[in-house]
């Protein structure tokens, strides 16, 4: 959803001194970002299938393992996030990078620093990225300033209680368990390269462990196939309980001693319970960059 909304918002933003932006996505938006869209009257962006030849801005990620396919062949022209940096260019390009919970927080600053008109739906939909980034501001990625963006975007979209909202979102976000377990793992689906080999990292947020429960050993199935198949070191999917604050965590990889080692846990049948952990960003992919890119 961050990553969507901040495109489509950023987008409007650069369009109103120079019209040629196009926001796209790189595939179908998950369940909880159409949601918004729809309840914003945002149109969805257009799926784009390769970078190949288009001048392109990066939206909420600068790593080209997480880039669409193409991305090589493009002219960027600009990168705006809020992770870490991995990232090399043959030309001088603007380059943003904020340690802020949500990319939708540095848009939203852009507009509020420009007194650009932020419409009550545009605001709503920014609200609604930030709050799913931070996890209702409960993820160490929440900063302060996000915190203050979020009162004020929540003023401007007339949300009255803008908890009640974040945990509306996450409700639709907890529904994705009847979809298949493979849609489900790449619902929110990352690669990392580390020196050790090539990580996928998944996470599921949800305001229940018991939604998914039922299903642990299927995605483990799915895991392992994928991380055969698609030569990964690991895949990893941790499913997050937004009320108690702990993730579950499911574990496909050819070396089980060091991710115990990484994750400080012992694992039981490539599972274990960690509370506290909540973010990939500040927290799984560091431990696993402590041990794996070594």
């Amino acid at each position: 959803m961050d990553s969507t909304i901040a495109a489509i918002v950023y987008a409007n933003f650069k369009n109103k001194t120079d019209n040629r932006y196009i926001p796209v996505s790189a595939g179908l938006l998950n369940k909880e970002t159409q949601y918004i869209l729809e309840k914003f009257k945002i149109d969805k962006p257009e799926i784009l299938d390769s970078l190949a030849g288009k001048e392109v801005i990066l939206i909420d990620h600068n790593e080209f393992s997480q880039a669409q396919a193409g991305v090589e062949q493009a002219k960027i022209i600009e990168v705006l996030d809020h992770h870490k940096i991995d990232f090399k260019y043959s030309a001088p390009i603007k380059f943003e990078v904020k340690p802020w919970g949500s990319t939708c927080s540095i848009v939203a600053d852009k507009y509020l620093k420009s007194n650009s008109e932020i419409t009550k739906n545009t605001a709503g939909a920014l609200l609604a990225g930030i709050l799913v980034d931070t996890v209702i501001t409960k993820s160490p990625t929440c900063t302060e300033i996000d915190k203050n963006i979020i009162e004020k975007l929540a003023k401007i979209a007339e949300i009255e209680n803008w908890q009640e909202f974040g945990m509306e979102i996450f409700k639709v976000r907890s529904s994705i368990s009847d979809l298949s377990a493979i849609d489900i793992i790449k619902n929110d689906f990352k690669d990392f390269n580390f020196k050790a080999g090539v990580f996928g990292i998944g996470q599921i947020e949800t305001v229940s462990l018991n939604d998914f429960a039922h299903r642990e050993d299927e995605f483990l199935a799915e895991m392992n196939k994928m991380r055969e198949q698609n030569g990964y070191h690991s895949v990893i999917l941790f499913i997050t309980d937004i009320i108690k604050g702990g993730s579950r965590f499911l574990i496909a990889t050819k070396d089980q001693e060091k991710i115990e080692q990484a994750l400080n846990n012992k694992l039981e049948n490539s599972k274990v319970y960690i509370d506290g952990i909540m973010s990939r960003k500040k927290q799984v992919v560091p431990m696993m960059t402590k041990v794996f890119d070594k």
